[in-house]
């Protein structure tokens, strides 16, 4: 097949380009693919972090051709053009949030009405996190001329359900990411990380109040009245960072919370898993999540809220815990079992059975053959 990817990549950074980037790799063993990116993917007004691009050291991950400003429309036509001059058999959009909509929406328009290829959405969300108006009835845009959907959970499925019932849809899991270098000794993650050896607790990502931090932070005044630990907290703040610090403040955690306040190149990110004994991830709500394939990557046991798609890929006793959302008493409690039971040592064979079972290999094949039967 030929196909078009269209959506974060390099010079971009984040999980979606990242992903991007190794299923660019696993389906250009088989085909011809092409890498379509933006010019400009956000406005910076409407950027919260500090910048938009990667700055990882390193050799550009694949090649993109940088064609499409999502507020500029005479690129989607430009972008378009470059589409037909391909001819390819599918174009496989990233789609997650209603801001893409006018962009993504108004090129598979312009390719159902020139019969050039079919138009395959790859859903991370279609409800979004943070709703606003009119994000129901840009979806519904984006998705009016749409062939073929990907989702990875079943909430996304049920999403689908509600504005395309009859769409043909594939549901595959966020597989494991790969590119990231390999795992450091814990004694020099933490000299890296100027941190002391004690029981240590991982929040990785960007800080939104939907990954309920704050929800971690109450849990971990109470488990640190039964055990001497610290939690490294390691990703962009996008919430205001002195409201957390405020709530550290009053909650007695300052010498226990290290805050690490910035986007963390590839390079970098085997020092936090590595000193790390388990990632928390207490969100309010999710759909999947980028951070527990990271985990398996570093076979790291998870302790997640019991939302969105998080049940699905992790499994209690063997690759972590789940907890109901919003509940630091549930939490610390959980928290406190794992480190009763042994620490992540005791979650070591669940974990190799995930690697396994969430690879690349698996995810591109039944991705191609849902594209075939397009």
């Amino acid at each position: 097949m030929k196909i078009v990817m269209t959506g974060p990549g390099y010079p971009y950074r984040g999980g979606l380009a990242q992903f991007n980037h190794q299923l660019y790799h696993h389906l250009s063993r088989r085909h011809a693919v092409t890498f379509l990116t933006f010019t400009r993917q956000y406005p910076e007004l409407l950027f919260p972090g500090k910048t938009q691009l990667d700055t990882s050291r390193g050799k550009p991950p694949v090649p993109t051709i940088r064609v499409l400003d999502t507020v500029n429309p005479l690129t989607y036509w430009k972008t378009f053009r470059l589409i037909e001059a391909i001819n390819p058999d599918i174009v496989l959009y990233r789609y997650w949030m209603p801001f893409f909509a006018p962009a993504f929406g108004t090129i598979a328009l312009l390719t159902h009405l020139k019969r050039v290829a079919k138009t395959v959405f790859l859903c991370d969300n279609i409800v979004p996190h943070e709703r606003r108006p009119g994000d129901r009835l840009l979806t519904r845009y984006a998705f009016r001329y749409v062939d073929g959907f990907v989702v990875m959970s079943q909430q996304v499925e049920n999403e689908l359900q509600m504005f395309k019932p009859r769409a043909p849809y594939v549901r595959l899991f966020h597989p494991i990411f790969q590119h990231f270098p390999p795992p450091v000794t814990r004694q020099q993650a933490l000299a890296k990380l100027n941190l002391p050896n004690k029981p240590t607790l991982l929040f990785f990502g960007f800080v939104r109040h939907y990954k309920g931090l704050d929800v971690l932070l109450h849990s971990l005044q109470r488990i640190r009245q039964k055990l001497d630990c610290q939690l490294i907290v390691a990703g962009e703040f996008y919430d205001d960072e002195a409201e957390y610090r405020q709530l550290i403040k009053v909650l007695g955690l300052t010498e226990t919370v290290r805050l690490f306040n910035r986007y963390i190149p590839n390079e970098d990110v085997p020092y936090f898993f590595s000193a790390a004994d388990v990632v928390v991830l207490p969100y309010r709500s999710a759909t999947q999540s980028g951070i527990v394939p990271v985990c398996y990557y570093y076979q790291k046991p998870v302790i997640a809220s019991a939302v969105g798609g998080l049940p699905e890929v992790v499994e209690p006793g063997k690759t972590g815990f789940l907890v109901p959302p919003e509940d630091p008493e549930a939490l610390a409690e959980a928290i406190l079992t794992f480190y009763e039971q042994g620490g992540e040592k005791a979650f070591q064979h669940g974990l190799q059975r995930a690697r396994d079972r969430f690879s690349w290999e698996a995810f591109t094949r039944q991705l191609e053959d849902f594209l075939e039967r397009l």
